[in-house]
């Protein structure tokens, strides 16, 4: 058994070409071609996000709740239930429920070379829907003590604003410079395919999010004027560590990596800041819930309710469909293959090989198939998209 794909160009009337996707997310018999006849946007609605239920955590704020699994047994959904309701406090709703991992467990180190100059950055300006987007995140911030103002910093950066899938801006910062300056902490992170490998064989799966989650490490206080940023209200430096530093996933790796030592691989798996309980059959789920959420009070981690989802058979996680029979391409990768036409520039075809890499270990062969697709990125040569590139990448 192996997993295929089959890739064609397909013309319509109006001669827009656009690239089909067959057969990527099945197990299919090497030598029937009986089964690369189907497209799969017939069937991409095959395994839709799993049910789930939404339950009240406490009766006095009815508007606090988390989700579980729809399909959960009653014996199995009545322990879960309580188990989160016992274990309440391990939700954030706002930055301000957020005590933060003291620093006597870890701390954020920026290890600034030396040598460097520090940088100020020369100040931009925003429109005034950014400018009010930034004061409002900066409130925010300073009412949870994420950052404090901070006098004559060495080190000065500049907002940056991102769009979010919600039309919300998020805020960030520029630290281009201060990055540069420090060396590369090569702490492992773990290996994405192996991680998900060993999540098959696990009948009941629970996924976490930190609420945001760097922000939970606080910096090393001596570093803390050196992460300054500037904005219309004045000049703020960061007390936690905040998105965009260089290291910060490696230092968030490593705490986990000592906060779950004990579940890591046997019924637990972490990658960052995304948390997954897992458990061989469903009525041990709240037994080895329990033992995470024990680890998240002892160190005061909070989870983000609205990122959770307990006791389900599978889900989204690390970009692909995980449960118990193994893992599954993401349906949403097929999809953007699906939309894209052929490719027209270098940028296009930098695209389509990005999208199959993403994709590489569910197409058999698949660096002989996308050959014609790499030649094209060779320097000095244009884009031909021609005959070998069209054809069908499939037996």
């Amino acid at each position: 058994m192996a997993r295929r794909a089959n890739l064609s160009i397909f013309k319509d009337k109006a001669g827009m070409e656009t690239l089909n996707i067959f057969e990527v997310d099945r197990e299919v018999q090497e030598d029937n071609p009986e089964n690369f006849k189907l497209d799969p946007r017939d069937k991409m609605s095959r395994e839709k996000e799993e049910p789930t239920k939404s339950i009240i955590l406490d009766e006095t704020e009815p508007d606090r709740t988390v989700k579980i699994g729809a399909r959960l047994t009653e014996q199995v959904k009545k322990d879960v239930m309580n188990l989160l309701k016992e274990y309440r406090g391990i939700f954030a709703w706002c930055h301000e429920d957020m005590p933060g991992i003291d620093r006597s467990v870890i701390s954020h180190n920026l290890a600034v070379n030396e040598k460097c100059k520090p940088v100020v950055q020369k100040r931009r300006s925003f429109n005034p829907e950014r400018s009010a987007a930034i004061k409002e995140e900066v409130s925010k911030l300073l009412a949870a003590g994420s950052i404090i103002e901070v006098k004559y910093p060495e080190w000065v950066a500049n907002v940056v604003l991102v769009k979010k899938k919600n039309n919300q801006w998020r805020m960030c910062i520029d630290f281009t410079d201060l990055n540069k300056a420090c060396p590369k902490d090569s702490f492992p992170l773990p290996r994405i395919d192996q991680l998900v490998d060993a999540i098959a064989g696990h009948e009941t799966l629970s996924f976490m999010d930190a609420y945001s989650g760097y922000n939970q490490i606080k910096m090393h206080k001596p570093d803390e004027e050196k992460t300054a940023f500037t904005t219309d209200q004045g000049l703020y430096c960061y007390t936690v560590m905040p998105f965009g530093l260089k290291n910060a996933g490696a230092t968030y790796q490593r705490l986990v990596n000592k906060m779950f030592a004990r579940q890591i691989r046997r019924n637990m798996e972490v990658y960052v800041d995304d948390m997954l309980t897992k458990s061989v059959t469903a009525d041990r789920h709240a037994y080895d819930l329990r033992e995470t959420f024990d680890v998240l009070v002892k160190y005061g981690m909070k989870l983000n309710p609205a990122k959770c989802v307990f006791g389900v058979p599978f889900e989204r996680f690390l970009g692909y469909q995980v449960h118990q029979r193994g893992i599954e391409v993401n349906p949403e990768k097929i999809q953007a293959l699906a939309r894209m036409v052929s490719p027209k520039t270098l940028k296009d075809v930098q695209k389509l090989t990005g999208c199959l890499a993403s994709l590489s270990r569910f197409i058999a062969k698949s660096t002989d198939r996308c050959l014609p697709f790499f030649k094209a990125l060779k320097k000095g040569k244009g884009i031909e998209w021609n005959e070998v590139a069209k054809k069908p990448s499939g037996p």
